[in-house]
């Protein structure tokens, strides 16, 4: 009987649960919200890193790096779809910039161990109409 209970109990706490992933953003859609309101710009083979305030990963999709008024994505060519927010990168650039051609090793949060790495892409350049 009481294995009854615990099974009964699992199942509405997964039954609770499975709507609030099911109404969860895709990596597209929660990108697409953060682009609102700005325009593309010509891609870029490298950003300059002092510039870079804040960096966020869009799960499965891309980088996003935040330089204030303009924002920089990177749609990585290897390893996108493997891209968790729930992850650490860690880059070694060999200058002040970061460029299409380094490597993004990503880390586990929890763990601290490595979960493998991504190839990154050109940086467009995001930016309200407008704006320099």
């Amino acid at each position: 009987m009481r294995l009854f209970k615990v099974l009964a109990a699992s199942a509405l706490l997964v039954a609770g649960v499975a709507p609030a992933v099911a109404k969860s953003p895709s990596g597209e859609a929660r990108l697409a919200k953060i682009l609102a309101g700005r325009v593309a710009g010509k891609p870029q083979q490298c950003i300059y890193l002092p510039s870079i305030t804040n960096t966020r990963i869009i799960d499965g999709t891309a980088i996003v790096y935040d330089a204030g008024r303009t924002i920089y994505v990177n749609r990585p060519e290897g390893g996108a779809r493997t891209l968790s927010s729930g992850d650490v990168m860690v880059t070694k650039p060999t200058n002040s910039e970061l460029c299409n051609v380094d490597i993004v090793r990503m880390f586990d949060q929890g763990t601290h161990f490595e979960r493998g790495f991504v190839n990154l892409g050109d940086f467009v350049p995001y930016r309200k109409p407008g704006a320099r």
